[in-house]
């Protein structure tokens, strides 16, 4: 009897430890598309955060005096609305320490506020859209220039470069393509340039005809698009089989390395001009390619697009934490916030009283025989 008292009264000791012990693995959040049309994108958005992850843990990164471990929570959000805020609840809900994502506009809005109520900081990697950071939120942080800055630059392009006599604009209507195909249009405008057509699609939509005839009919000699790869690529086929020549402009939804493939023939040298948000230039371009190499190693594949971007966005969280002596959202939050001079893979990292990067860098690119192109870097 005494022996069978002894047990039980040892099992629930070890039992009361168990459930004391607090876990001390900081969880970082992530979230993107790793199903549907930009799963692509999403998968090296993940890839890039895992990288970061990986390499925090190796080094044994200290807060206090303490070395931690960090873990990753990653969720899909198919670029949906709706299962967007659906991840981030359940990252809520799982008590992360803070969240890299989400990829695109139309989820990062609303998931935005969703960490706002929480308190649990968000740095988007690659999301343009200037309401992210226009909300009020203190939460909220991305490390690329907005579209305002992006769709500027690309309208005055067409009008001071391309000398684009008659231009038309195609959007997909989602939070990213309507938003900086707006920026580009407000920008030929000023500049005193044509617009002859504004056409709409869908971020899903794989027949382009009707709307392009329509376009055609208005002889443009370039054509904007406000939208991803996945559907630039096959609008670019199509325009070819209609015999629409014209040059093809877009942001950094259709700046990877993947839209040759999507294009197939549709694509000509040269015919593409593209900015992406972000660059690098002179002695920090030793950096970006370094890691561009390393991901090669790790991963077996080339970086997609944004990959450089979540790995920056990590290490400036986990700094921020560092900085502050604590993993605590409330407590690393306001550290973050005053971010300055941080040295990047993607350039020096600031953030304004927005949220946003300060002085954020574009890098304009072209493709030649299937491969991206560098023209120039613009802040």
């Amino acid at each position: 009897m005494k022996t069978k008292l002894t047990l039980v009264a040892m099992s629930a000791i070890v039992l009361l430890a168990a459930c004391g012990k607090k876990d001390d693995t900081i969880k970082i959040g992530h979230v993107g598309p790793t199903s549907g049309a930009n799963a692509h994108l999403g998968k090296d958005n993940e890839l890039g955060a895992r990288m970061a992850i990986d390499e925090l843990n190796a080094k044994e990164f200290k807060i206090g005096d303490k070395v931690v471990k960090f873990s990753l929570a990653a969720e899909d959000d198919a670029s949906d609305p709706k299962q967007g805020t659906a991840a981030a609840q359940k990252l809520v809900d799982a008590k992360v320490n803070g969240v890299i994502g989400h990829l695109n506009s139309g989820t990062s809005i609303p998931a935005s506020k969703i960490y706002s109520d929480a308190g649990i900081p968000q740095i988007s990697p690659s999301s343009t859209n200037p309401k992210l950071t226009r909300q009020g939120f203190k939460t909220t942080f991305r490390v690329v220039a907005d579209d305002v800055h992006l769709g500027g630059t690309l309208g005055r392009y067409a009008v001071d470069t391309l000398k684009g006599k008659s231009i038309a604009v195609i959007d997909d209507r989602t939070a990213y393509g309507q938003g900086v195909a707006e920026e580009f249009e407000k920008a030929v405008q000023a500049k005193g340039g044509k617009m002859a057509a504004h056409e709409f699609t869908t971020d899903k939509s794989t027949d382009f005809m009707a709307i392009l005839t329509k376009i055609k009919a208005t002889n443009p000699d370039v054509l904007f698009f406000g939208g991803m790869d996945a559907v630039g690529g096959p609008m670019l086929k199509q325009a070819k089989q209609l015999g629409l020549k014209v040059k093809f402009l877009g942001g950094d939804g259709i700046c990877t390395n993947e839209l040759p493939k999507l294009a197939a023939d549709g694509l000509e040298d040269g015919q593409v001009i593209c900015a992406e948000a972000g660059g690098v230039e002179g002695e920090q371009k030793a950096g970006m390619d370094k890691f561009a190499a390393d991901f090669k190693t790790k991963n077996n594949v080339e970086v997609k697009l944004y990959a450089p971007y979540v790995y920056d966005a990590v290490m400036v969280m986990a700094d921020a934490m560092q900085k502050a002596g604590s993993s605590d959202p409330a407590k690393y939050l306001p550290v973050l916030a005053k971010t300055e001079g941080y040295k990047g893979v993607t350039g020096t990292i600031s953030f304004d009283e927005k949220g946003d990067i300060k002085n954020g860098a574009l890098t304009l690119y072209t493709f030649k025989a299937g491969k991206r192109e560098q023209i120039a870097v613009v802040r």
